[in-house]
């Protein structure tokens, strides 16, 4: 409950200072051979609304299908949850959708470098974090 009180204070008052909140993410939908990574995919989203990425991923029999675009949390968190039993990368019929809120986050996977045991990526992914928060909030 305290986080709950935390964190409508500090979107309070970043929406009362006039500070706005956009957020840059790629958005299209392409097959197989791109995966919309491009500079010219790259959109504003719309300020203090969109402030999450979300990328999905769908393996179908003919290759794979990407869409990317900006969304608001709850629709993000609401959709990668919804279709969490249907991810098995690589498996024909899977449907993955993640939801990330750094900039350019629902781009490219970053490739490693070296040994198997380099730094873990900096981009935040909240399916898990902040599922059940989101959820308690909308049920309350």
């Amino acid at each position: 409950m305290g986080l709950l009180i935390i964190y409508t204070t500090v979107c309070g008052f970043l929406l009362n200072t006039g500070v706005t909140l956009q957020i840059q993410c790629y958005q299209c939908e392409e097959f197989e051979k791109h995966d919309c990574s491009s500079p010219e995919n790259i959109v504003n989203c719309t300020v203090n609304v969109q402030d999450m990425c979300q990328k999905e991923v769908v393996m179908r029999s003919d290759g794979v299908l990407y869409r990317k675009s900006c969304a608001t949390s709850a629709a993000c968190l609401i959709a990668s949850s919804g279709y969490q039993s249907f991810c098995a990368p690589g498996k024909v019929g899977s449907v993955c959708i993640s939801c990330c809120n750094t900039p350019l986050c629902n781009g490219p996977r970053q490739r490693r470098r070296g040994s198997s045991a380099a730094a873990p990526a900096t981009r935040l992914h909240v399916t898990d974090t902040l599922l059940p928060f989101l959820l308690v909030v909308l049920l309350t």
